[in-house]
């Protein structure tokens, strides 16, 4: 089973370098050791009864986890009607490759209009020695001047609390997502604007589809997606899902090389690392930054010291690109 992440695609000259990424996978047999003990662990930490365990939303989210990585395989790409070799799978089923694309060849490929999908590449795929059927991914063409959005996720676009674990996990698997209120109204005028997005968080990538669809439903922009490399095997079943975003940081700061002439809004929350991660980021490359966007959310800080962290943060910032927000109707034009 292969699965195709969102990427996107850089202007060169004559023409664009786009990259694909993903994951290969089989599921884990439906009576096999690990399987049992993974449900069993989830079972006794939330204390779940066999009712939820037969929900639709439970059985959907632990197949997302329940499966083995499988490495070495290649994957192959078709773009219209080009045969790509994206490499093989590394060990934890894995891969990544960039291809350089010409202005007609692409040309050829995006839809007509001047609607957001416009801007994008879709493909179908197959992995070595893989009888599944082909699936299918996207890819952003993101000009090189411009806006771009970096915009976490949890408690950001979607509710999740993520500072209270043991109802972080059951946002994530026993219950359907939900859009952090006029978060997509927000993002729909900024794309309206010319805006693209990409989507860095510390969610695990075996979330990726569910949280594509996610997006799509609740009306949130599509835009690429850098999530967080998790193995069932590293931890308790989902027991990392809190664990700090040491990557965020080099994630963001490799999306604002590929696209030096852009600038760049961060989106984040109050709940974990997002503003100290934003504020490292935006004094490395202050050029770049168009404004940081902090959503507070009730983590157990009291107030005074909440003040006092965001006040220590903007003065570190060129003065007043650093903005916190409670409601988002707050947000009405790009920075």
């Amino acid at each position: 089973m292969i699965a195709f992440f969102p990427t996107y695609a850089r202007r060169t000259k004559g023409g664009w370098r786009a990259t694909v990424a993903g994951m290969v996978t089989r599921p884990l047999p439906a009576k096999s050791r690990r399987r049992a003990l993974a449900v069993a662990v989830l079972k006794r930490f939330l204390e779940l009864g066999q009712a939820d365990l037969d929900t639709d939303v439970f059985r959907r989210r632990a197949e997302s986890f329940l499966f083995q990585r499988v490495a070495g395989h290649r994957v192959f790409v078709n773009l219209g009607g080009r045969q790509l070799d994206a490499g093989a799978t590394d060990r934890s089923g894995h891969f990544v490759a960039s291809f350089d694309l010409d202005d007609p060849f692409v040309s050829g490929l995006v839809s007509n209009g001047s609607g957001p999908e416009a801007h994008w590449l879709s493909y179908s795929g197959v992995a070595e020695e893989d009888e599944s059927e082909a699936a299918t991914g996207r890819i952003h063409l993101v000009s090189e001047t411009g806006v771009s959005v970096i915009s976490d996720i949890d408690d950001t676009v979607k509710i999740s609390h993520v500072a209270n674990r043991r109802e972080l996990l059951k946002n994530t698997l026993l219950r359907e997502f939900a859009a952090v209120p006029g978060m997509p109204e927000a993002y729909r005028r900024w794309e309206a604007a010319g805006a693209a997005f990409h989507y860095v968080s510390a969610s695990p990538w075996q979330l990726s589809n569910c949280l594509g669809s996610f997006l799509g439903s609740a009306g949130l922009p599509a835009g690429s997606m850098h999530l967080k490399l998790f193995r069932l095997k590293d931890t308790t079943p989902l027991g990392r899902l809190t664990a700090r975003k040491r990557s965020k940081k080099k994630t963001i700061e490799e999306i604002m090389a590929d696209f030096p002439k852009r600038r760049f809004v961060l989106v984040g929350d109050s709940g974990e690392r997002d503003p100290e991660v934003y504020a490292a980021v935006a004094r490395g490359r202050p050029d770049q930054i168009a404004g940081v966007l902090i959503r507070r959310v009730a983590d157990g800080m009291a107030a005074n010291k909440a003040s006092l962290r965001f006040e220590r943060l903007a003065r570190r910032l060129p003065a007043g690109s650093l903005v916190t927000f409670s409601d988002a109707d707050e947000l009405t034009s790009l920075p």
